[in-house]
């Protein structure tokens, strides 16, 4: 918090919220008290049968899995090549060195409407082991400023919910293949066997944005190049490159000059974008989510391009603005790979439009992630894919065509406008189709119930 100097007796100061460099420095790997969870037996077969199989336990699928317990669905299968709730996230995270989340303390897998604790409430709960640093941050949410979660808090809420809504039991590592929807079931083919549900929902995540195949002709990448979420090699040499505009090259620059590395950074804009998050707030409230819920289909694609743009945390502008100034980074700005191959002595080597090469001992592309669409588990029908967008009930998030298979996340952009990208929007994803499962689960039930009576009453 900075404040302006005092004025003359009687004038007002103003008071402003800046940014601080030392946000991004929380401890990672503290100890934090865990609930007794239930032991997970040993497990050999996936079930056969489930009311609800969700795909994905990352964010979105631990969202959705705690939102169903709360409506008393308990009979939930969740897939995840990992086998570990939000494991494939955390992940990423540490290949990045990262250590605080761009998202606020509002913005949370937790269950709202529901006597749930909420990260705000929890963060406050462990107070006496968060670092000053952190605890302004937590008051700063109470205010209603924007706050700084530490990865270290985020992980250690989301093994709480874990463990008070017993997903651990629920989660199975496989790897879903094929999703085949039916009238009344939904079959799930994995590397591990087959489960049949009554629902389904699906919660892949994104993938990372691979290289055009102009680079270097497509396929695995040349030596001396790795994407950011692949672990970087033992052994790099003083001068690395970084692709890309967004957080996550921010965070692989940070890291290789804390290495003491020489660091060129391309960047194809002209130049670099630093905001608080790359969605504008106004489309994490209801009045900006009915913004593009309410427009034509055109419009919907407009406002998604221009309002989410990849761009890196306030937190990271001074350092890498010193950096740049004492030579230790060197930005290219507006420029455009045309090119890229393996030079001598397996370093990387960059050919820019305008004609100009740069090379590094090692280069990391971080060129963005796509969203998962459903496209490749879902047959091409039941996807009903529009500008690389699947057909959804906007109500409930199914699909229009397999109204017995949802999603959540970035999939819904083009129902929750760009916010369903990030956490918040996997919430408000989640609250709907938590609440149209259980309901459709009760009309089955129902259902059935009726039938059986009527032929107990006709004496079958």
């Amino acid at each position: 918090m900075t404040s302006a100097p005092a004025g003359a007796p009687g004038t007002l100061t103003s008071t402003s919220f800046v940014p601080e460099p030392h946000l991004l420095d929380s401890p990672r790997g503290r100890d934090w008290p865990r609930l007794p969870a239930t032991p997970v037996p040993l497990r050999d077969e996936l079930p056969a049968r489930a009311d609800v199989v969700v795909v994905g336990a990352g964010p979105a699928g631990l969202a959705v899995t705690s939102a169903l317990w709360h409506h008393g669905v308990r009979d939930v299968v969740v897939l995840d090549r990992g086998g570990r709730a939000c494991g494939r996230f955390f992940g990423r995270i540490d290949l990045l060195g990262q250590r605080v989340l761009r998202s606020p303390y509002e913005h949370h897998p937790g269950v709202e409407g529901y006597r749930d604790c909420e990260l705000l409430d929890f963060a406050r709960l462990h107070w006496g082991r968060l670092t000053p640093t952190e605890r302004r941050e937590v008051r700063m949410s109470q205010a209603g400023h924007r706050s700084v979660v530490p990865v270290d808090v985020f992980e250690a809420y989301c093994e709480h919910l874990v463990a008070t809504h017993g997903v651990a039991e629920k989660t199975w590592r496989a790897t879903a293949g094929q999703v085949r929807p039916g009238a009344d079931e939904v079959v799930v083919h994995t590397d591990r066997g087959s489960v049949t549900a009554r629902h389904v929902v699906l919660c892949p995540g994104e993938e990372r944005r691979e290289a055009p195949e102009s680079w270097w002709g497509g396929g695995a990448a040349p030596p001396g190049v790795t994407y950011w979420d692949e672990r970087l090699p033992a052994g790099i040499g003083g001068r690395q490159v970084v692709v890309g505009a967004g957080l996550s090259s921010a965070h692989l620059i940070t890291a290789a000059l804390e290495a003491g590395r020489e660091v060129h950074w391309v960047v194809r804009a002209t130049g670099e974008h630093y905001q608080c998050a790359d969605v504008n707030s106004k489309f994490f409230r209801p009045e900006g989510r009915a913004r593009i819920g309410g427009v034509r289909w055109a419009d919907r694609l407009r406002l998604f391009a221009e309002y989410r743009r990849a761009s890196v945390m306030f937190e990271f502008r001074p350092a890498l603005q010193r950096a740049e100034a004492e030579g230790r980074l060197v930005v290219h700005r507006g420029e455009t790979i045309t090119g890229l191959s393996a030079g001598m002595g397996g370093t990387a080597v960059l050919r820019l439009a305008g004609g100009r090469r740069v090379s590094g001992d090692h280069a990391v592309l971080a060129l963005g992630t796509t969203p998962e669409t459903g496209r490749g588990l879902l047959p091409a029908f039941a996807v009903g894919e529009r500008d690389g967008w699947p057909d959804l009930d906007e109500r409930t998030l199914a699909y229009t065509h397999a109204p017995r298979v949802s999603v959540v996340g970035a999939a819904a952009g083009m129902v929750l406008g760009p916010a369903a990208r990030n956490i918040d929007g996997h919430r408000v994803a989640t609250a709907r189709v938590a609440d149209a499962v259980a309901r459709s689960l009760r009309h089955d039930g129902a259902a059935v119930d009726a039938r059986h009576l009527n032929k107990v009453g006709a004496g079958v």
